[in-house]
């Protein structure tokens, strides 16, 4: 036999020998840039994240805080983010914009309760009727901290305010911040009252039991749409098989809330504690009648349809669009077939 063919027998058995030793590299996972606010609405996609279930399953959960859902729908704009965890209204009001985000998961409803500071928690009456007492008391308008306008809080309190407790819009002055800020005002006194979220509610109520609860999200609107999971248009076209597991996921994560406390909690702890906030505050968040997670996007269409119709009213979007164009249930339908 020749060199050269033994060489040649060699080198194809050397090649053989390592291909068999060293199996290929795996493909890069699908980078998913997610933008959420610091609530427990939230907590399914701190719980994937926390799991290690997106490396899991062949892409990266990169998660990015937000203060309010408008200031998220910017960096939806400008293409910095794929996925927005927050709540519906500012998507409607994208939507109605021409931007291409739709909602293909609900991860919880009720979320958002108004809380009054002590003053106005101990001044008898209807909210309505405290709310005026303590106004004429005070000879100004009482302050209320919620988000920034087309956010879901903002609509929401609005509504609450005006439609259902009837309160004269005379005896109050709204105050737009973050949610960070609007803990830290209800907290010092700066404000009289706020539309706030867990576990921001907990750890105010923890620190100042004086602080009491006015009105609960179903005292707001029944099965009132909470935080929500929507898609860019580009992300769910270029990405469907990522689009359907991150929707099947969140709704295996959401299963995980309610039946591993201890899980939960270090979810939680790890995206929105930071250390700070002490575990027994955050089981006891977690047990709030303020969280109810639900991941059926379906269950809140006709809920979406009132807050769609109230930002007309409100003049935050300037007409309302088919409801169904607002969702894509396709992914969740798909996720839950046949469980």
């Amino acid at each position: 036999m020749s060199f050269l063919r033994r060489f040649a027998i060699i080198a194809t058995a050397a090649t053989a020998l390592t291909s068999f030793a060293l199996p290929s590299q795996a493909a890069d996972p699908v980078v998913v840039r997610a933008g959420y606010i610091p609530v427990l609405g939230a907590a399914a996609a701190f719980v994937i994240d926390n799991q290690g279930w997106d490396k899991e399953n062949g892409f990266d959960l990169q998660l990015k805080q937000f203060d309010s859902g408008p200031n998220m729908i910017q960096a939806v704009v400008s293409g910095t983010l794929d996925v927005y965890v927050a709540g519906i209204a500012p998507v409607i009001v994208a939507r109605g914009k021409g931007i291409g985000l739709k909602v293909v998961a609900a991860t919880a409803v009720e979320e958002l309760v108004v809380a009054a500071a002590p003053e106005l928690a101990k001044t008898p009456g209807t909210p309505a009727e405290a709310i005026a007492a303590l106004s004429k008391k005070l000879g100004r308008p009482l302050k209320l901290a919620t988000q920034p306008a087309g956010s879901v809080p903002n609509t929401m309190l609005q509504y609450w305010l005006w439609e259902v407790a009837k309160v004269d819009k005379a005896h109050v002055e709204l105050v737009p911040q973050g949610i960070d800020a609007t803990q830290q005002a209800l907290l010092a006194g700066a404000v009289d009252g706020a539309i706030i979220r867990e576990p921001a509610l907990t750890i105010i109520t923890e620190r100042n039991p004086a602080v009491k609860v006015l009105a609960y999200g179903g005292d707001i609107l029944k099965n009132q749409p909470g935080n929500v999971i929507a898609l860019t248009d580009d992300f769910a076209a270029k990405h469907p098989e990522v689009a359907q597991k991150l929707v099947e996921l969140t709704v295996k994560a959401t299963e995980l809330l309610k039946s591993d406390r201890k899980l939960a909690i270090e979810a939680v702890e790890s995206a929105i504690g930071k250390g700070l906030i002490p575990g027994p505050i955050l089981d006891k968040a977690l047990s709030s009648k303020a969280v109810q997670f639900a991941t059926d996007p379906g269950a809140i269409v006709e809920q979406t349809a009132t807050v769609q119709d109230y930002q007309v009213k409100l003049g935050t979007v300037k007409e309302a669009l088919p409801v169904a164009d607002i969702f894509d249930q396709s992914y969740y339908k798909k996720a839950v077939a046949g469980k």
